[in-house]
C-alpha cells in the first residue's frame, strides 16, 4: 500500500504500470499464503485420517485384499444417504464356500470308551441264528474334566527304641526319614500348584485376584497376597537359571533387543503414575534360543550397554535413539528394523484419503519391501543353508534395496518433511545403513520381530494385571516371563517345564545342576516321560 501519494508519478501510463506491478505483486504473495494455507490444511486432514485410523481401523499392516483391491479405511466409506431407497441394491456375485474339514482330535490325549450295544434278544437273527460282530462305528467327542485341587501328605513314620527308653542315661532313640525336598519349604503350595498359578498369569494373563476367585470356587482359599508371596520366592530362586539365559544370549551370534513400559506403584522417588520399563534381549545359538526380561526404572542407554557389555556380534534393534550407541561400537554390528519403515509408510497410505490417486508413493515404498519379504520367504520355503541364503540374497535382495535407496533419495526432494510420507522417508534413509546391512548376516531376519513377538505376551498381560505393586515384584515378573518365554521359543509346554523345573529344582547344587534345568536342554519328550513328584 502506498503510504503517501505525493511520491506518484503524474505520467498516466507511469501510474498505470505501477499499479499493474503492485497487483501483480499482491496476487503473487496472495498465491503463497494460498499455497501455504493449503498444504497445512492438508497436513491437518492427513492427522485427522491418521488418528481416526488408529482409534477405528485395524491394527494389522496386512492388507485384507493383497495387492488386488485396496483395504477401505472407516473414514473412507461415504456418508449414507438418507434419500436413498431401499431397493436399490448392489448385485454380489454368488459364490459357494467349502467348509473346511474337521481337525482329528490328538492321539496323545487320553480316551475312554463308551459302548453303547443294542439289547441281547436283538442279537437274534428273524431266522433263529446269532448275529456276529462284524464291525463298529466310533465318534469322539472331546470332554474336559474341571481342575481338581487335593492335597498331598507327607507321611514321615517315627521310630524308637523301647529298651532305651527305659535306661534314663540314654534316653530314647527316635528315627525317621528326612524331610523331603521342597521349593517353598514352608508353604502349603506344591511344584505342580505354583506352576499352576504362574502359567495362568504370565503365559494366560490372568491375574491373582481372578485366579483367586477360581480357587475359591473349587473349595479352596488362596488369597492374592499369598500368591504373590510364592511367586517372588519362587523367582528368587530360579536366579541362578536367569544368570544362565543371560549367558546364553551373550554367546550367540545375534541378540534382538526391544523395551516396552511398565507402572510401579511403590518406586522410591517416584510418583505412582510414572513409567518404568521392560526391556527383552532374544539371543542364543542357533537351535536354542534363550528370552531375557530386565526391569528397570529408566529407557536410558546405560540398560542396553550394560546387559552388552563385552559382547561381540550383530544387535538387532528399532530406531529408538538409546541404541545409537551401538554404532560406535567396533565388535558389534548394528541392524534395523524395516518393518518400523514398512509400518510408517504404511500409515502414510491409510491417511492419504479417499481422494488420493489409486497408487502413490507409499504404495510404490512398500511394493519394495513386499519384495524383500517375498525373498525370505522362498528361501525358507526352500530351506536353504546359510551360504545359499547369502548368495540369493546378494544376488536379489541387494538390486531391490539399491533402487529402493535412489527412489528414496529423489522422493526426499519432493515431500512435505512434517507429512506422513515425509517422516516415514526420512526415517527410512536416516536407518539405511542398519536396514541394508541383514543381507550380509544369514542367521538375521530383515527385522526385530524376534524381539518385538518376546515382548508381545508382557503387553498382553499388562492389560489384565495393569500394574506391579513393588520394584521387587517387578524384577520377580521379569524373571518368570524369562523362563517361560523362554521355553515358548524352545517348543516347551509352559506349565509342563514350571512343574518339571520346580520338582526338580530343589535338588540342584551346582551350576551344572541348573545347566541340566535350561529350557534349551530340555525335550517335550523329557517333560512327558519325567515321574511326577508329587513329594515336592
Amino acid at each position: 500500500m502506498i503510504s503517501n501519494t505525493s511520491t506518484l508519478p503524474d505520467n498516466p501510463e507511469e501510474l498505470k504500470a505501477l499499479i499493474e506491478q503492485l497487483q501483480s505483486s499482491h496476487l503473487a504473495e496472495l498465491e503463497k499464503l494460498k499455497g501455504r494455507q493449503e498444504a497445512e490444511v492438508h497436513l491437518l486432514q492427513e492427522q485427522v485420517r491418521h488418528l481416526y485410523d488408529k482409534l477405528f481401523g485395524r491394527k494389522s499392516e496386512k492388507s485384507r485384499y493383497g495387492d488386488k483391491s485396496p483395504q477401505l479405511s472407516l473414514f473412507d466409506m461415504p456418508e449414507p444417504d438418507p434419500d436413498a431407497r431401499a431397493e436399490e441394491a448392489l448385485e454380489v456375485k454368488q459364490h459357494t464356500r467349502r467348509r473346511g474339514k474337521r481337525k482329528p482330535l490328538p492321539d496323545n490325549l487320553p480316551r475312554v470308551d463308551i459302548v453303547h450295544d443294542i439289547d441281547e434278544q436283538e442279537k437274534i437273527c428273524h431266522c433263529g441264528s446269532a448275529l456276529n460282530r462284524i464291525g463298529e462305528e466310533v465318534s469322539e467327542k472331546l470332554d474336559i474334566i474341571p481342575a481338581v485341587i487335593q492335597v498331598v501328605r507327607h507321611i514321615r513314620p517315627k521310630y524308637s527304641c523301647k529298651q532305651c527308653e527305659n535306661a534314663a542315661e540314654n534316653g530314647p532313640t527316635v528315627k525317621m526319614a528326612p524331610a523331603p525336598a521342597q521349593l517353598l519349604p514352608k508353604a502349603i503350595a506344591s511344584g505342580g500348584l505354583m506352576a499352576h498359578i504362574l502359567t495362568a498369569k504370565f503365559a494366560d494373563s490372568l491375574p491373582f485376584y481372578r485366579q483367586e476367585q477360581q480357587f475359591f470356587r473349587l473349595g479352596a482359599d488362596i488369597p492374592r497376597a499369598t500368591m504373590s508371596r510364592w511367586a517372588m520366592r519362587v523367582a528368587e530362586a530360579c536366579l541362578p537359571l536367569k544368570n544362565l539365559l543371560r549367558q546364553q544370549i551373550l554367546a550367540g551370534p545375534l541378540i534382538n533387543g526391544d523395551e516396552t513400559t511398565v507402572q510401579v506403584l511403590k518406586e522410591p522417588g517416584k510418583a505412582a503414575t510414572s513409567k518404568s520399563y521392560m526391556w527383552v534381549f532374544r539371543g542364543g545359538l542357533p537351535g536354542a534360543p534363550a528370552l531375557y526380561f530386565h526391569y528397570h526404572q529408566t529407557r536410558a542407554t546405560d540398560v542396553a550397554a550394560e546387559f552388552l557389555d563385552g559382547y561381540k556380534g550383530v544387535v538387532q534393534t528399532d530406531g529408538y535413539a538409546g541404541y545409537d550407541f551401538l554404532d560406535e561400537k567396533q565388535d558389534i554390528i548394528h541392524l534395523g528394523c524395516l518393518a518400523h519403515a514398512r509400518r510408517k509408510f504404511k500409515e502414510a497410505q491409510k491417511a492419504r484419503g479417499k481422494n488420493s490417486k489409486k497408487s502413490g508413493a507409499p504404495d510404490m515404498a512398500l511394493k519394495y519391501i513386499k519384495a524383500l519379504y517375498h525373498l525370505e520367504k522362498k528361501a525358507k520355503a526352500q530351506n536353504l543353508s546359510a551360504e545359499e541364503l547369502q548368495d540369493l540374497r546378494q544376488a536379489e535382495a541387494k538390486p531391490i534395496l539399491d533402487n529402493m535407496y535412489a527412489w528414496l533419495v529423489k522422493k526426499s526432494t519432493h515431500v512435505v518433511p512434517k507429512s506422513l510420507l515425509g517422516k516415514a522417508v526420512t526415517y527410512t534413509l536416516n536407518q539405511w545403513d542398519r536396514l541394508n546391512a541383514y543381507i550380509d548376516y544369514p542367521f538375521a531376519t530383515p527385522d526385530n520381530n524376534l524381539a518385538e513377538n518376546a515382548i508381545r505376551p508382557f503387553c498382553v498381560g499388562r492389560k489384565n494385571w495393569l500394574f506391579a505393586g513393588t520394584p521387587a515384584g517387578a524384577e520377580a515378573s521379569a524373571t518368570i516371563y524369562s523362563l517361560i518365554e523362554s521355553a515358548k521359543a524352545n517348543r516347551l509346554e509352559p506349565y509342563k517345564y514350571l512343574r518339571y523345573l520346580f520338582e526338580q529344582l530343589p535338588f540342584a547344587a551346582a551350576v551344572d545342576d541348573y545347566r541340566k534345568l535350561m529350557p534349551s536342554n530340555l525335550t517335550p519328550e523329557i517333560l512327558e516321560e519325567a515321574p511326577k513328584v508329587s513329594s515336592v
